[in-house]
This record gives C-alpha cells, sequence and structure tokens, in this order.
C-alpha cells in the first residue's frame, strides 16, 4: 500500500505537517510526500517516515485548481491508494475537488487512525465537536483530512530523497502580491499549549498577566472574539466558531464567559482550565478544571508557580 501525502512549506515545514506524515507512516506501507511552490529542507521528512518527496516548482501553494491537479497526477503516477491531508484551508478547498476527480472517498476531520475490523472506518469530530462520528468509506482510493494535534509527530527515520517534477498543473491564476505573517512564535493552529482571555482582562493594557504566563510555560495566546472586534487584540488571536479553531493539549481561559461560539472552536483542547468570578459562567459546565477568581490575582500566581516549577526541574 501506498500513501500520498500534500503539505504546503513554502513558509517552512510546520508541524502539522510532520503530524500526517506520522499518521500516514502508521497506516503502514510507502508514504510519499507531494509539495509545491518554493518548499525547501523537504528531505528531513524522511525523519518522520517519508519514503521520498516529490515537488513541482510550478505549482502555487495557494492555488487550489493547481493543487488539485498535482495531486491527481502524484496519486497517478505513484498509484497511490491513500491521501492525506492537514484538515486546514487547503485541504478543506481542495479535498473535495479531488474526492470527485478521483472518484475517491472523503474522511474529513479525522482524529484517530482508520479501524479495517470491518472495512476503513475513522472516528470524526462532528457538531463543532459536540460529539463524534464514525465515517466508512468502500472506494478503492480514499481521501483523509487529518484535525491538527491528533497525533504527535515520531522521528522514525532518516533523510529522503527529493524528487522535481513537472505536473502539467498549468498557469496558475493567482499572483501573491504580499504575505503577512501573523505575529509570535507558535502559530495557535499548531500550539500544544494556549492561554487565552476576554473581556474580563478589562483592557488591552493589562494582557501582560497573560503574557507572562503564556512566555513562562512556552505557550501560544489567544483570545474571545469580543476582544479582537474591539482592537484590545489582533484578529489571527481570536478563538472560536468564527475565528481560529484550536485543538491544543492545554487550553486556560482566563475572563472569558464561554458563549457557545467560543466553546465550538476549543472544546477539542484535551484539557480545559477556567477562570472566572461569575459562578455561573457557561464556561465552568465545559472545563476540566474550574478557578473560581479573579485573573489579576490567578494568573500572577500561576506565573510564579510555573516559574518555580521550571526553575526546579
Amino acid at each position: 500500500m501506498k500513501t500520498l501525502v500534500y503539505i504546503n512549506s513554502d513558509n517552512g515545514i510546520s508541524k502539522s505537517s510532520l503530524e500526517v506524515i506520522t499518521y500516514a507512516k502508521k497506516l503502514g506501507g510507502e508514504v510519499v510526500v507531494v509539495s509545491g511552490g518554493n518548499s525547501s529542507d523537504l528531505a528531513k521528512l524522511g525523519e518522520y517516515g517519508a519514503s521520498k518527496v516529490i515537488v513541482d516548482r510550478a505549482v502555487v501553494n495557494g492555488d487550489e485548481q493547481q493543487i488539485t491537479k498535482l495531486i491527481a497526477f502524484a496519486a497517478e503516477t505513484e498509484n497511490a491508494e491513500i491521501i492525506v491531508f492537514s484538515h486546514e484551508l487547503t485541504a478543506k478547498a481542495v479535498a473535495p475537488r479531488l474526492s470527485v476527480k478521483l472518484k475517491a472517498g472523503l474522511i474529513s476531520g479525522a482524529i484517530a487512525l482508520p479501524d479495517l475490523s470491518s472495512g476503513f472506518s475513522c472516528k470524526v469530530n462532528v457538531f463543532s465537536g459536540k460529539a463524534f462520528g464514525v465515517v466508512t468509506v468502500n472506494t478503492a482510493k480514499k481521501i483523509i483530512s487529518l484535525l491538527p494535534n491528533s497525533v504527535q509527530p515520531e522521528i522514525t527515520g532518516s533523510a529522503c530523497s527529493v524528487e522535481e517534477i513537472s505536473s502539467n498543473a498549468g498557469t496558475s491564476a493567482i499572483k501573491i502580491i504580499t504575505t503577512k505573517k501573523p505575529e509570535g512564535n507558535i502559530p495557535l493552529p499548531e500550539a500544544e499549549l494556549v492561554v487565552s482571555a476576554g473581556r474580563g482582562l478589562k483592557g488591552p493594557e493589562n494582557w501582560g498577566i497573560v503574557e507572562d504566563l503564556a512566555t513562562a510555560l512556552g505557550a501560544a495566546t489567544a483570545c474571545s472574539r469580543p476582544v479582537a472586534d474591539i482592537g484590545w487584540r489582533p484578529h489571527h488571536e481570536h478563538v472560536g466558531q468564527t475565528g481560529v479553531a484550536i485543538r491544543p493539549n492545554l487550553y486556560i481561559a482566563a475572563g472569558i464567559s464561554g458563549a457557545i461560539q467560543h466553546l465550538a472552536g476549543v472544546n477539542g483542547s484535551k484539557v480545559i482550565v477556567v477562570i472566572n468570578t461569575d459562578a455561573e459562567a457557561p464556561f465552568f459546565k465545559a472545563a476540566d478544571y474550574g478557578i473560581l477568581g479573579d485573573a489579576f490575582e490567578v494568573l500572577p500566581r500561576f506565573t510564579e508557580a510555573v516559574k518555580k516549577f521550571n526553575a526546579a526541574k
């Protein structure tokens, strides 16, 4: 069996790319990675299970039509049975197109390895993470998009070969004028630890206590939608149904009531800690741990405790 993995590596190799390669390796068989654009450092993907990488420099990683043609070409030439994406913007646009083009069953938003005991079934999130579903596909070719942070990257091999190809994907209709990268060292979709806050912080001048805890933990910072809308924090930090959906190992929320739209974007977190002065805040019902207290008192003490723990290691 051969599995094809698509990654976008124009801005470097992301954690989510390493996750899908590790996932594909766990499926068994050979793993071939395909990419486009000006990707670099691709040989090191062999360390995570890729047997080789094929790249078409003429394909623009932001052009979904070109990417669809590239992957279809690679799937045919490599005779791949399974195609794996990270469940991000590109996958959401390309995977359905590819499913029709290849007559392949699509499992969107998988969170686990497939169950092969009675066919080919995968567990997925449904209803914005409120429940789980099982999707079964019976087609010869199968497409899976994997939710970020569903598996941990694992080094299982060594550097692999990189082969440049021409997939005849045509000329891109997209021209990238400029690229603006989000600030911060840890992209929110890839963060394993996130510290978030809402209007309970009372103003942007108070965000230092959030950033201090995030720095001590090595975490990313986030916020609720109202905070981004009124300009306290940049919009790329807004998490929730209408912002960035995240699935970190730990999500700390201070001064956020927990509206259903916010919960829909964070309830995939493995552990949720809520800090709020309102005992009736809806977020407490979704929390694994709740602290009924003032964020201005709790967060600095939390930071101090983390620093002491780090110093003792």
